[in-house]
């Protein structure tokens, strides 16, 4: 069984809800990040971390890419045109709409308030904003980013998507993006993962 290190409301969304759609089961260790448990697995202090028998592994992207890459689910095969294409998305979230997310919550509430340049957020906002344009002219007619196949990347954007309302950052009230965040979030493996996100809580 897999082991979910990590307090829910974090990146430890990705991994739950990537084993919810692998139909994998697993246990929930809680730790908040910076804690001493986690920092024993992490050095960064970083949540999440998966422990898969006697593999320890931080970073969520690179735990979501592990699982979907042994499990044979939720990616195409390495070396593939398709794989490139799924990966280009994946860094496209993480470089943009995560950076963006990332680098206003360090300037809201994680950096030492007196390092923290409150009037980025400002600049983060536009840069998120801009990086959902260029989703929209990436995405194609399919549900997913990459057509009728659920991948990686649709985990981080869909988190993303999630992170950007607790955020209060602008996300569109209709058209291309609004229809691709609100059927990634109706997928059952989404509801699944809410509700142990909320029961965890």
């Amino acid at each position: 069984m897999y082991k979910i290190v990590g307090f829910p409301m974090t990146r430890a969304i990705r991994v739950i809800w990537m084993l919810e759609e692998l139909g994998e089961t697993y246990e929930l260790s809680p730790a908040p990040p910076r804690s001493d448990e986690i920092r024993a697995l992490n050095p960064s202090g970083k949540v999440p971390v998966l422990i898969d028998g006697d593999l320890v592994l931080p970073e969520s992207v690179a735990i979501c890419t592990y699982l979907a890459d042994k499990h044979g689910k939720c990616t195409f095969p390495a070396g593939t045109k398709e794989r490139a294409i799924q990966d280009s998305f994946t860094q496209f979230a993480v470089d943009v709409l995560e950076g963006a997310l990332w680098t206003a919550a360090k300037n809201s509430f994680i950096h030492p308030e007196d390092i923290r340049v409150k009037e980025i957020k400002s600049v983060c906002k536009r840069e998120f904003s801009d990086g959902l344009k260029i989703l929209e002219t990436r995405l194609g007619a399919g549900p997913h980013v990459m057509g009728e196949t659920f991948t990686v990347p649709d985990i981080i954007l869909g988190h993303c998507g999630g992170w950007a309302v607790n955020a209060k950052f602008d996300l569109p009230k209709e058209g291309r993006v609004y229809d691709y965040f609100k059927a990634v979030r109706a997928r059952p493996a989404y509801q699944a993962m809410m509700a142990k996100v909320t029961e965890a809580a």
